[in-house]
């Protein structure tokens, strides 16, 4: 080995040739996944803000439906808004012995608003959002309303069916009875009126009236034979 030389060479994974061969590309690589993983970082915390502002949207929405209907249950328990009293009738009458839907009595429609379908929509869903809450005292009141104020509404017959069904949950079967007729009578081309014929059937068969349940059955069939109600009224017929 010659005198005055030093091992490693010098430069050797310092700063020489050996050095920037051995090291420059590493970093550079290194660097490159280093700000391509703080990018995605950056981007899952904005995605993040946006999930989270679409969240308090939502519940804004849905906070403001409720309070829209604070004011109508108080003006419909001072009685400005109709529709409590005719849901507390008997359901005879809701369907006649051969299980032809009959027309209750007439809801009062003195308080009926011209037509605005933005308007509409609001009212209608704030009501379905209480159906969602399972608050169904006011959910039934809420659509009551609805259907008093915008009878002509494109919303009016799946309005008139959720009626049935919230006092259906209630366990109110005269009212239930009475909604669900209502849907075949004022709204006879709506495509609820085959579910809410079905509907009727078992509110009649639960209030005990066998044969009024039997003959409403056979009319889903007979009338809306490929409908899934058709599909269900031949089974409960059979169970009858």
């Amino acid at each position: 080995m010659q005198q005055g030389s030093s091992y490693p060479p010098a430069g050797y994974g310092t700063a020489g040739a050996y050095a920037g061969a051995g090291a420059q590309a590493p970093a550079s690589a290194q660097g490159m996944l280093f700000n391509q993983l703080e990018q995605m970082q950056q981007e899952i915390a904005q995605l993040r803000g946006m999930v989270e502002e679409q969240q308090n949207e939502i519940q804004r929405l849905k906070q403001e439906g409720l309070e829209r209907y604070q004011d109508l249950d108080q003006r419909i328990s001072s009685g400005a808004a109709a529709g409590g009293a005719p849901a507390q009738n008997s359901a005879d009458g809701a369907a006649n012995a051969n299980g032809t839907p009959t027309p209750p009595a007439a809801q009062q429609q003195a308080s009926a608003e011209p037509g605005d379908p933005a308007k509409e929509k609001l009212y209608y869903d704030a009501a379905f959002d209480l159906i969602k809450a399972k608050d169904f005292d006011k959910a039934s009141q809420a659509f009551s309303a609805f259907l008093n104020r915008y009878p002509n509404s494109q919303y009016a017959g799946n309005a008139q069916y959720w009626l049935g069904e919230v006092n259906l949950a209630k366990g109110d079967l005269q009212a239930a009875g009475q909604a669900f007729a209502k849907v075949s009578q004022a709204y006879p081309s709506h495509a609820k009126v085959p579910d809410s014929l079905f509907k009727l059937a078992d509110v009649e068969r639960r209030l005990g009236n066998n044969d009024k349940a039997r003959g409403i059955l056979q009319q889903v069939i007979a009338q809306y034979p490929g409908s899934s109600a058709a599909q269900l009224a031949q089974r409960d017929l059979q169970r009858l």
